[in-house]
C-alpha cells in the first residue's frame, strides 16, 4: 500500500464544500505513544499513522467560528463555540492519512448532538474559556455531558516565534487532511481542506488535564514532545466516504 505523502499545502481534492469553518488560536500538545497502545482505539479499516516507527496523542484547544453549512454564512451563536479535543494518528487501506477523535469537547450544546447524530463523533457538552494576557493564552475545560462529567483540563502557554521552516514531526502533527471516524456500522473518511499553518513555537507553562486519560489512552509520560500554537486559518470539509 503507497501512503499519501505529508503535503503542508495539497490541491483540494474535492469539488464541493460540504461543511465551512475557521479555527482560531489553536494551541497543541503531543505525546508520543506506541502504535500497538493506540491501534484498538482506532476504527476498523484503519491503523495508527507513524513517523519513523512513533504515533502520537495530541491535545488540542481552539476557538471554532462561523461554523455553517456548504457556501452559506456560518449559524449565528451555535456556529461559534471553543473546543478542545483528543486525537490520534491513522491511514486507511487506501493511504489516506487522517486523524481519529477519541473526544471533542464544545461549550455549545446543539452542535454537540448535530454532531454525535449525524457522524457519531465523540462530541462532548463542556464548559470552557480562553483567557489572554499578552503572549500567554490558558485554556480551561470541564465536561458537563456526557460523562466523565467534571472531567477538566488546564492549560497555559506562551506563544513564541514563528516557524519558518516547520520539521519534519510538525508536519506529520498538523499538515492532515481528513478524518476517520465510525457512524452506524461503517468507517468514514471525511476530507478537508485548508491553506498552509502558520505555526508558532509556543512554550507548556502550565498543564492539568484528565481529558486525555478520559479517553481511554493512558497518561502522558512526561512532558509533550511538541507544543505548537496557531494564530489559525479557514476551513472546509468536504462530504463522508464510506472506506472500502
Amino acid at each position: 500500500m503507497d501512503i499519501e505523502p505529508v503535503d503542508c499545502a495539497p490541491v483540494r481534492a474535492f469539488p464541493r464544500a460540504w461543511l465551512r469553518q475557521r479555527w482560531r488560536d489553536l494551541t497543541f500538545l503531543h505525546w508520543a505513544v506506541a502504535p500497538e497502545v493506540v491501534a484498538p482505539l482506532l476504527p476498523a479499516g484503519t491503523r495508527p499513522d507513524t513517523l519513523d516507527g512513533v504515533s502520537y496523542v495530541g491535545l488540542i484547544g481552539f476557538r471554532m467560528v462561523g461554523l455553517g453549512l456548504g457556501r452559506g454564512p456560518g449559524v449565528p451563536y451555535f456556529g461559534t463555540f471553543w473546543e478542545t479535543n483528543v486525537r490520534l494518528y491513522s491511514v486507511d487501506g487506501t493511504g489516506r492519512r487522517a486523524v481519529v477523535f477519541r473526544s471533542l469537547d464544545a461549550s455549545r450544546l446543539v452542535p454537540v448532538l448535530v454532531a454525535q447524530l449525524s457522524l457519531r463523533l465523540p462530541y462532548k457538552w463542556s464548559a470552557m474559556r480562553l483567557e489572554r494576557d499578552g503572549d500567554r493564552l490558558t485554556y480551561r475545560c470541564r465536561r458537563r455531558w456526557p460523562g466523565p462529567a467534571g472531567a477538566s483540563s488546564r492549560m497555559a502557554v506562551r506563544v513564541g516565534e514563528p516557524i519558518a521552516d516547520p520539521t519534519p514531526l510538525e508536519h506529520f502533527l498538523t499538515a492532515r487532511w481528513g478524518l476517520h471516524t465510525r457512524a452506524y456500522g461503517r468507517t468514514v473518511h471525511l476530507p478537508n481542506w485548508h491553506p498552509r499553518w502558520p505555526l508558532h513555537r509556543a512554550e507548556l507553562l502550565h498543564l492539568d488535564d484528565e481529558l486525555v486519560t478520559a479517553a481511554g489512552l493512558p497518561p502522558p509520560a512526561g512532558p509533550p514532545v511538541s507544543v505548537l500554537y496557531s494564530p489559525g486559518i479557514p476551513v472546509v470539509f468536504g462530504g463522508p466516504a464510506r472506506l472500502g
